[in-house]
């Protein structure tokens, strides 16, 4: 679909390499989250607020995180594959991000 991204992988979140991320928003002017921990107080709201913080004028578009819902994770693979975030949950996500 023409989409392109730049991925940043964190390796730790304590301490969380916040200058490559801020540096990231400059470049592409856009920020999606992506993680498979629950997105309620997930490490993906504390990037989202670094961001909001520091580098906010330099956002095009809104920020937007792609994570496991408030829940339980199930025992059940089935289900463990539609809690997780997938690929079509992640291109839509890319899409919010460009409007």
């Amino acid at each position: 679909e023409g989409i392109s991204a730049e991925v940043v992988d964190p390796r730790t979140l304590s301490p969380l390499d916040g200058e490559t991320i801020i540096a990231s928003v400059k470049k592409t002017h856009h920020l999606l989250i992506v993680h498979e921990a629950v997105k309620f107080a997930g490490p993906g709201a504390e990037i989202a607020a670094m961001v909001a913080e520091h580098a906010i004028d330099y956002l095009d578009g809104p920020i937007v995180r792609v994570a496991a819902p408030f829940a339980p994770v199930p025992f059940s693979p089935t289900l463990e594959e539609a809690y997780i975030p997938s690929v079509d949950k992640i291109v839509a996500g890319a899409k919010k991000v460009l409007v």
